[in-house]
C-alpha cells in the first residue's frame, strides 16, 4: 500500500528540515564534516520517520538506517560526493557546493528511507486495511522489530 497524503504530508516536513539543517552543517569548509553532519542528521530524521508508520526505533537502529541509506546514495551519485567534499578546499565556492549537494543527497535518502519504511509496515500488517477516513488506524501502531544479529 502506498503512503497516505498524511502520511506523504508528514515525511515531506521532517525530510525537507532535516536536509535545510544538513545544508547548515555543510556550510562548514572543512571536508569529512559534511558526512560526519549528514550521518547525524540522517539518524534523527530515520527515528523522526519511523514515527511516521507507527514503529519506533532506537538510536542504534537509526544509525545502521542512516548509514546504508547514505551509502545507498553515494553509490547513486558518487560524483556529487566526490564534488561536495573537494569543493570545501575553495573558499566560498565550497560553501555554495556543500549545502546544495547536501541537501540533494539527504533529500533522495530520505525519501528512500520512508518508502522502505511504509513497505516494512505492510509487509508487517498485510491484511490491514489502509486508514482512508483521514483519521488515525491505530492498528498499525506496532513497534517495528528490530532485525536479528
Amino acid at each position: 500500500m502506498p503512503m497516505t497524503e498524511e502520511e506523504m504530508s508528514k515525511c515531506r516536513k521532517i525530510i525537507h528540515g532535516h536536509a535545510a539543517a544538513a545544508a547548515a552543517g555543510n556550510l562548514v569548509p572543512a571536508p569529512g564534516v559534511g558526512i560526519a553532519v549528514d550521518t547525524v542528521t540522517m539518524t534523527t530524521m530515520a527515528m523522526a520517520l519511523a514515527s511516521v508508520f507507527g514503529g519506533s526505533i532506537t538510536e542504534s537502529v537509526a544509525k545502521n538506517m542512516a548509514t546504508s541509506a547514505i551509502i545507498a546514495t553515494i553509490k547513486k551519485q558518487p560524483l556529487r560526493v566526490i564534488t561536495k567534499e573537494i569543493s570545501k578546499v575553495l573558499p566560498f565556492i565550497g560553501q555554495l557546493v556543500a549545502p546544495t549537494v547536501s541537501v540533494a543527497m539527504l533529500e533522495s535518502a530520505g525519501w528512500l528511507l520512508a518508502e522502505d519504511l511504509a513497505a516494512e509496515r505492510d509487509k508487517k500488517n498485510p491484511k490491514l486495511p489502509p486508514p482512508t477516513h483521514g483519521g488515525h488506524n491505530f492498528r498499525y501502531d506496532k513497534k517495528f522489530q528490530e532485525p536479528n544479529p
